[in-house]
């Protein structure tokens, strides 16, 4: 067999082959390719179907000696170990991988995730990234900081807590929306006084989460009772939080959590004292994970679509390492009750 008849010794077909097939330059064809620079959407499929009838591989080695660009992403959580790992890991930052990892190879990146450590210890100093997705950032989120100050693209999954960090794309997770159909739909079942507990840090879903529930109390008469934990003290705090709200407000007869570890340890401690959930109690949380689909009872809650959210938020950051937008939002699809045991 000879060069000619071998295809594995057949000449490598390269990017100047491509651009001379499509009729454009070897930068547009690369741009095209790796989803850089500005291409307008015809001449970028017309690349691609030529690179697909040619068989191009990309070099991968010699586009990062060429362009410095390393062809991988990262996601991050801003949420600490006792929220966003232990038990949690296969929860809310590996569904949004899972989709996001597979729509960034389909752009020709790699993604790595980077899950939040035990000792708290998170430096991108030993990552070689071209930008990243976040998780939820607070208002003094150190990781946000540090990627604005490095120059990545970053987009946020949910709106950046507070303002210091200027405009940093996001997906909106409609966090007020969801906040107050669970708020409606514990008054439907018969809740007359709601009590809520959230996290302590600066997150934009915590404070629409305030709104939506001062709007409710306020437009009920029901009193404002609600309790901020510190989100690193995971189940423990649940349990603590029930204790004290219950032995101050007696009358409470249904608890908005929103963290979901939080609501786990709510209903370890409901349990405990032999309050039944529904029956004495409501309760419900806002992401509905493994936590909430695993707890004893299982906790209603929200479907987010963060299948689709990942994949808005992985356009939103290639828009955004093209230099091509300067779109900063993208609303997510409206949330979903999953109405489950622990509301009557």
């Amino acid at each position: 067999m000879n060069q000619a008849t071998d295809p594995a010794r057949a000449p490598r077909v390269t990017i100047s082959d491509v651009a001379r097939q499509a009729g454009v330059s070897v930068t547009t064809v690369s741009h095209a390719l790796n989803g850089r620079g500005q291409v307008d959407s015809a001449t970028r499929q017309k690349v691609e179907e030529v690179a697909r009838e040619l068989g191009y591989t990309p070099n991968r080695h010699a586009q990062k000696l060429r362009g410095g660009g390393s062809n991988m992403i990262a996601l991050m959580s801003s949420m600490p170990f006792a929220v966003a790992g232990g038990p949690s890991r296969l929860g809310f930052l590996m569904e949004v991988a899972s989709v996001a990892a597979a729509s960034a190879l389909e752009r020709g990146m790699a993604m790595v995730l980077v899950p939040p450590l035990e000792t708290g210890q998170r430096s991108l100093d030993f990552l070689d990234i071209d930008g990243a997705l976040l998780i939820e950032p607070s208002a003094d989120d150190k990781l946000l900081k540090e990627l604005v100050v490095r120059g990545l693209p970053v987009v946020s999954i949910g709106k950046p807590g507070g303002d210091a960090f200027g405009q940093v794309p996001y997906v909106d997770l409609l966090s007020g929306q969801t906040v107050q159909m669970l708020l409606e739909h514990m008054q439907a079942q018969g809740a007359r006084q709601i009590a809520m507990v959230l996290g302590a840090a600066e997150r934009n879903s915590y404070a629409q989460a305030e709104l939506a529930y001062q709007a409710m109390v306020e437009a009920n008469g029901m009193e404002h009772i609600s309790l901020r934990v510190d989100e690193s003290r995971g189940e423990a705090g649940g349990r603590d939080a029930a204790r004290m709200l219950l032995a101050a407000h007696p009358q409470i007869d249904a608890l908005l959590v929103l963290v979901d570890v939080f609501a786990v340890g709510v209903a370890q401690y409901l349990q405990q004292t032999g309050l039944r959930v529904p029956q004495d109690i409501m309760l419900a949380t806002r992401y509905d994970g493994i936590r909430a689909r695993t707890s004893e009872p299982p906790l209603t809650a929200v479907n987010l679509h963060l299948d689709q959210v990942a994949r808005l938020a992985i356009d939103l950051l290639f828009e955004r390492m093209r230099r091509g937008s300067h779109r900063l939002v993208a609303p997510s699809p409206m949330p979903e009750l999953v109405v489950r045991t622990s509301t009557r």
